[in-house]
């Protein structure tokens, strides 16, 4: 109630002072623009008949210290002569040759006209505003000033008095003003105190928890008894209100989905952990802050202010390496919006798996079509007739060579959907890594031998358990590439040895290397280092994706070291 007497007298206050302020204002102003119109005019008036009487003598007496400064200085007057022409021949402030014509100046073109004109211009730059008064005289002017020849045209006398704008009138006189209101101010504010001091220290009195044991004055009774009733509805509505938050918490703190819900003035009233978890919220508590404060994107602002304006919207983003769906949905109550429901899904892990089967299915489909346009053209030479018998056992043998390519393709596929499946997991057992590996190398010494290559194991006996067929295969394609992407006569080396709590198991090689930059892409499917070669190097482009899935399937790690010029080094970091 305080607040209100003294915000209702203030206002009041301020408003008369603005409106009496302003009345004055305008008042003195309209005065003094009239004065300085009439003094303006009586003056031009003046300067014409000393002109017409004295010529261009009384023109020169303007100019020099005297009745010149009368009007140059203390007055600010200028005085102007202009022929009928708009050539000035005159001027009291300025030398003529360096001014331009005045024919296009509204108050000459009127006194031409009409035999007076006046105008009125503004100088944002100074803030002062010029008030021009011009008299056509009765006759001609020279030069010199002085009578000249009809064909000049009538002259034209202006004299101009330059003054502050209305801007700057008020803005001198606004400190004043300012004083008195601020005295009014002070003066309103201790009365008003002391009436609402004596209204509201009873109700101040009053025990809210107990509101029918605080003495006041007998008008305040009804109102202590309701509130007395208001505080007990209110404790019920309360302990309601509670168990339905802590149902509300319970179900939405257990949510893998992000759920934040907002008032009609988007602030936040609720944001649940898998929220701030996706959206990497910082702050300790959002509830009451605005939803900015946790994300400030386009899609996320743009949703959520759709939302709040009464449209059902989707948004794709990212947070951090995560993307993120935004379902934005009003909340409102008989036509009228209350506020926004935001649901938030991590949609990382489905959508790179619907791009990794798009990228498959189109790697597979190429990778089928090539031996099976190979075997197919191969096929036709020979039913139709066209291959000489002589060429029939080589297009046999690139038939069959295309087939196996097939079939090592096929398996390849079928291998890595197995170690994709995760509904029923395979079989595994306790083995010896080490007489595995040694298995493989065997089985790998003939593809060695073509190109000279030397392979050597070291290590001992070392028992894990694990898949023994994937374990073979994944060895085998670790193999398989050190020998391939080797040079003539070059190395490779397995290692086997337990370090700590792990078993590694190391193929290193002599070829030309990874490059560092494509060392993230490798275990790609159908991914190729080198393009150029990828065609001459026999090869699915699978070996590494199985590497990586059989070490997934194991709980196993694979590391590549390589400086993309002397050679490779995969590393199987099995658990002990």
């Amino acid at each position: 109630m305080r607040r209100t007497i003294l915000a209702l007298a203030r206002a009041m206050a301020g408003v008369s002072i603005i409106l009496t302020a302003g009345l004055i204002y305008c008042a003195a102003y309209k005065s003094f623009s009239r004065s300085m119109r009439n003094d303006t005019a009586a003056a031009a008036l003046y300067i014409a008949a000393g002109l017409e009487s004295s010529g261009a003598a009384y023109l020169e007496s303007l100019a020099s210290p005297g009745k010149g400064e009368l009007f140059r200085g203390r007055l600010n007057r200028r005085v102007t002569l202009i022929d009928g022409k708009g050539r000035v021949l005159f001027d009291s402030a300025a030398s003529v040759d360096a001014m331009e014509n005045h024919l296009n100046r509204p108050e000459i073109a009127a006194a031409l006209e009409n035999g007076a004109g006046e105008s009125l211009r503004f100088s944002e730059t100074i803030s002062r505003q010029t008030y021009y008064y011009a008299l056509r005289l009765r006759a001609p002017a020279g030069g010199d000033g002085s009578p000249g020849t009809p064909e000049s045209g009538p002259a034209v006398l202006r004299v101009s008095y330059t003054t502050d704008s209305v801007i700057v009138v008020i803005a001198n006189l606004m400190i004043i003003t300012l004083l008195i209101a601020a005295v009014i101010f002070i003066l309103l504010s201790l009365a008003a105190s002391r009436v609402t001091k004596k209204l509201v220290e009873p109700i101040n009195r009053i025990d809210l928890d107990n509101p029918e044991e605080t003495p006041v004055y007998e008008e305040l009774t009804p109102l202590l008894l309701r509130i007395k009733r208001q505080n007990e509805a209110i404790a019920g509505q309360m302990r309601a209100t509670r168990k339905r938050q802590l149902e509300f918490e319970a179900i939405t703190g257990n949510m893998r989905e992000g759920l934040i819900v907002l008032d009609r003035e988007a602030r936040i009233l609720s944001c649940n952990k898998s929220a701030r978890a996706l959206l990497d919220v910082q702050l300790e508590r959002v509830e009451n802050h605005n939803f900015l404060a946790i994300r400030r994107d386009e899609p996320f602002r743009g949703a959520v202010e759709k939302a709040l304006g009464g449209a059902a919207t989707e948004a794709a983003f990212t947070a951090g390496n995560r993307r993120l769906r935004l379902f934005a949905n009003p909340v409102g109550d008989s036509g009228t919006i209350q506020g926004a429901a935001l649901v938030i899904l991590d949609v990382t892990e489905g959508e790179d798996r619907e791009r990794l089967r798009r990228e498959f299915t189109a790697n597979v489909s190429h990778e089928l079509k090539t031996p099976l346009m190979a075997i197919s053209g191969y096929a036709e030479i020979m039913a139709g007739g066209l291959a000489a018998p002589e060429d029939m056992p080589r297009f046999a043998l690139k038939i069959y060579g295309e087939t196996q390519r097939l079939i090592t393709l096929i398996g390849d596929i079928m291998t890595l959907s197995k170690l994709d499946e995760k509904d029923e997991a395979p079989l595994k057992e306790k083995l010896d890594l080490f007489a595995l590996t040694r298995d493989v190398l065997t089985r790998s010494s003939a593809a060695a031998a073509v190109r000279n290559i030397a392979l050597s194991l070291e290590g001992k006996a070392m028992e894990m358990t694990g898949v023994r067929q994937v374990l073979d295969e994944m060895i085998f394609n670790l193999l398989d590439n050190a020998l391939k992407y080797n040079v003539e006569g070059g190395q490779v080396r397995v290692s086997l040895e337990k370090r700590d709590s792990e078993i590694l198991l190391s193929v290193s090689d002599t070829g030309s290397g990874i490059p560092p930059d494509e060392q993230s892409r490798i275990f790609e499917r159908f991914y190729r280092v080198d393009k150029s070669r990828s065609g001459a190097i026999p090869g699915t482009g699978l070996g590494l994706s199985i590497v990586k899935h059989g070490a997934a399937l194991h709980n196993a790690k694979v590391e590549v070291e390589s400086d993309g010029k002397t050679g490779s080094r995969f590393t199987l970091r099995f658990p002990a």
